[in-house]
């Protein structure tokens, strides 16, 4: 960057840059033209109009046989058309009366470039959920619902649910402090597993919630519970889960219990029996509230320190995760202390097992019972036929049995639910990638949700599909099984069974988001357009756009093809980067979408910052294509 910069606007719809006091450099902003496909479309849909269909017009029934013939829209109504056409000319020519009914071709290249009017993913009215009429739901849960397309009345294991990691967290795993902020974030944003680790507090006489052995500062659990309560459906009314890392006395557990209650009251579910032989499905657990955790039983038993495993030496003794592993933490084990971890004679344990048997309530009130493997993974794997439960591996643990027993993960997850948590070397709450986990049937990916990343926009990008609701349902071929038994095996390689065809064709909105300064200080940005596919390994690709200099409204005007062997698990990861010579490329905005709920046709894409917050006003205008 130089020395001295300044912008000035022209009224002549030009920039002035000047550049060490001396040297004036004008550039030009030009608007934004129809590209010629665009053009076509309208000529081809439009009436009245000339050759190029410059002065046609676009009515209602004209839109509708447009949105017929490119599947790019959910409105069937000529009534529903008319009204799009009235909001598009309301916010192009701000008039509350309209003095005409159709869309010129200005007005439907404008239509198209609106995310909200013409997203890339389109919301379905859920036939599956006719039953609407008979519930009362706030409006916005109400449109939460009819964009849920997939079936939800299959069992829990049957989906991919959206899972935080130590969700109370607001930065690092070691010292940030802990709060129910982060929680009620999550859950605004659509998140259904929240994960909160339980400790006493000082006296012994309370519970706190905090990444044990660390420097986190911790947050009581009321707290938690609280915004869980007022927040649990703020986004998606299906499900949440709160997965317990309980390093608790009987006693404490037991106020647990009680708090629980107290504070969901009938939002709470719980089965009648001890176990289930079958998970209950989204549809069925609206509203409601679930725990998950290890029954008491085998909490107990892990508080023996004599059964730590051999190679984890730093995992606390009831916890199913490990602590992070780096030399700060065994300075600090020394500085931190708690009852939990001291060892305590057989008489005391007795004592213990005994107040845990005069108070079940906790035990009661785990819906879905947990562990972590004991022995080995390919032996904790074996489907039992009586019983349901959650498994939690590392993401090392996954990846080495996934090496080596990938079909019997696919078996397990056809019926139990597998969580994967990252390794505790993550202090600085990165993420793994997901798609391992997802290809082989895992339900629970936990992810920290506080920081940033391009792993974390996989997920954001996931759970964009089925309406936002945090559930989305595995493809059919996790869940079947052969004649002689054999599942889905991930390391197959098959056949292509599609190809998708992306053209990007322009930008625009970085000159109200941004400085006119803020990507290069003597002229117009320089914008190119990457994407990705991530998926199964064979449909991984990466495409880059030529470089746009100079200017605020870039048009590539490029195709790209991806051949896709397995699109129901492929992603579309989109990133815009400013081209910088001397330094590294400047950041311009990002998304991730979902192959499988790709809408043909062309397309307004929003983009977001790298935290995955919608930007205010940058978007691209693409088209797909599935051949």
């Amino acid at each position: 960057m130089g020395k001295e910069k300044k912008t000035e606007s022209c009224d002549n719809g030009s920039y002035n840059y000047k550049m060490f006091k001396c040297f004036n450099r004008k550039f030009k902003i030009n608007e934004v033209q129809p590209t010629n496909d665009v053009r076509e479309a309208f000529c081809k849909f439009s009436v009245g109009g000339g050759g190029d269909g410059s002065s046609g017009v676009m009515g209602a029934e004209q839109l509708c046989s447009f949105l017929d013939d490119h599947l790019v829209h959910s409105v069937t109504t000529v009534a529903e058309a008319q009204r799009l056409i009235d909001e598009v000319i309301r916010r192009r020519h701000h008039v509350t009366r309209y003095t005409r009914h159709g869309l010129d071709l200005d007005d439907f290249f404008n239509f198209l470039f609106y995310d909200d009017l013409n997203p890339p993913i389109t919301p379905h009215v859920n036939s599956l959920n006719s039953n609407l009429k008979d519930r009362s739901y706030s409006e916005h849960e109400t449109l939460c619902l009819k964009q849920v397309h997939q079936d939800m009345t299959a069992p829990l294991c049957h989906y991919f649910i959206y899972t935080g990691h130590n969700s109370y967290l607001t930065g690092n795993q070691l010292s940030s402090d802990c709060s129910e902020v982060p929680v009620i974030k999550a859950l605004q944003r659509g998140v259904r597993v929240i994960e909160l680790d339980l400790w006493p507090n000082s006296t012994g006489t309370d519970i706190n919630v905090l990444h044990g052995r660390t420097l986190t500062t911790p947050v009581p659990l009321i707290k938690c519970l609280k915004s869980i309560r007022d927040y649990a459906f703020s986004s998606s009314p299906y499900p949440v889960i709160i997965t317990l890392e309980d390093h608790l006395t009987a006693d404490l557990q037991a106020k647990v219990a009680e708090m629980a209650t107290q504070i969901f009251g009938e939002m709470l579910y719980y089965p009648e029996s001890d176990s289930l032989e079958e998970f209950p499905s989204p549809d069925s657990l609206l509203h409601r509230i679930i725990i998950s955790t290890k029954p008491p039983k085998e909490y107990l038993e892990s508080r023996n320190p004599l059964v730590k495993q051999k190679d984890n030496s730093n995992v606390s003794p009831s916890s199913e995760e490990e602590t992070p592993g780096t030399e700060e933490i065994q300075t600090l084990e020394s500085m931190l202390s708690y009852q939990d971890w001291e060892t305590k004679s057989d008489s005391d344990q007795e004592k213990e097992e005994a107040s845990e048997q005069q108070k079940p309530a906790y035990k009661r009130l785990i819906t879905i019972h947990a562990g972590k493997p004991k022995g080995s993974v390919k032996e904790e794997m074996k489907v039992a036929v009586d019983k349901v439960r959650r498994l939690s591996l590392s993401e090392q643990e996954l990846d080495r049995t996934c090496s080596s027993n990938s079909q019997d993960v696919v078996r397990f997850t056809q019926k139990n639910l597998l969580r994967i948590y990252p390794k505790g070397t993550r202090i600085n709450s990165s993420n793994y990638k997901p798609l391992s986990g997802w290809t082989h049937g895992a339900q629970m990916i936990a992810f920290n949700m506080q920081g940033y990343g391009k792993s974390l926009w996989l997920m954001h990008g996931m759970f964009r599909a089925n309406g936002g609701c945090g559930y989305v349902k595995k493809p059919n071929f996790l869940m079947k099984k052969g004649f002689h038994e054999e599942v889905f095996d991930p390391r197959k390689k098959l056949p292509v069974k599609e190809t998708l065809k992306v053209k990007v064709y322009m930008g625009d909105g970085w000159r109200l988001d941004f400085s006119h300064t803020h990507f290069d200080a003597y002229s117009p940005p320089d914008f190119y357009t990457k994407m990705f596919i991530v998926g199964v390994p064979a449909d991984n690709a990466k495409r880059k756009t030529k470089i746009i200099e100079d200017n605020w409204y870039p048009i590539w005007d490029e195709e790209f093809s991806f051949p896709l062997t397995v699109p129901e698990l492929a992603l579309l990861r989109i990133e815009v980067r400013e081209y910088d010579m001397s330094e590294k490329d400047d950041f311009g905005g990002q998304t991730c979408l979902p192959v499988s709920e790709l809408r043909p046709g062309i397309r307004s894409v929003p983009l977001y910052d790298k935290k995955g917050e919608k930007m205010k006003s940058v978007r691209l205008l693409m088209r797909f294509i599935f051949e």
